[in-house]
């Protein structure tokens, strides 16, 4: 698959979480909230949600080379616990979709911004040792490290501007599609 695609599929369907929250968690504070910590909001969603996907990797590559040194061929095992690392986080990401669980936090404090950025990001890092554990090289990694900053930031802009509403009909589909890119992309490591 084509490095940029890869990059902005992986981008879009990370940031589906994200997404869903700031759409869901927009209830929770003001307009005049959002307008003021809209910009902060997507900024640190993004940075944690990049630099979690950045630490995978990191952790991923040391584990794999140090592995690698004691397995000769670890590169198909690898492969098989990239797919199924993928599988798990988009069939997760899936179920949550449909069966709507509730995804609201209350984002009016720093804090809670904090927390909410990481408790949407961990499948960023299964993401990000899923490509270690692919053999995944910087010049694969940098496109898709940019591609999750921008998208996830974007899409907390998007999810935190539109409000209630939309959070109520399009916050769960979001993370059915996001789930299914997943799971694709980790049958395109097997193939």
């Amino acid at each position: 698959m084509n490095v940029i695609l890869s990059a902005i599929l992986l981008g879009i369907s990370l940031c589906a979480d994200c997404f869903a929250v700031a759409l869901c968690s927009s209830v929770t504070v003001t307009r005049e909230e959002v307008r003021r910590k809209v910009w902060t909001i997507a900024a640190v969603f993004a940075v944690i949600q990049t630099g979690l996907f950045m630490a995978g990797w990191g952790l991923g590559t040391g584990a794999t080379e140090l592995i690698s040194e004691y397995v000769g061929h670890f590169e198909k095992v690898a492969h098989i616990i990239g797919f199924l690392l993928l599988l798990y986080v988009g069939g997760e990401m899936f179920i949550d979709g449909v069966r709507s669980k509730s995804e609201h936090l209350n984002l009016s404090g720093f804090k809670s911004i904090v927390l909410g950025g990481v408790a949407t990001s961990i499948d960023a890092a299964v993401v990000g040792l899923s490509m270690a554990m692919d053999i995944a090289p910087w010049a694969e990694i940098w496109p898709i490290s940019v591609s999750i900053f921008v998208f996830t930031a974007l899409s907390v802009l998007v999810g935190m501007l539109s409000g209630s509403f939309i959070g109520r009909k399009l916050g769960y589909s979001a993370r059915i599609v996001g789930g299914l890119v997943l799971i694709g992309l980790g049958v395109n490591i097997l193939l």
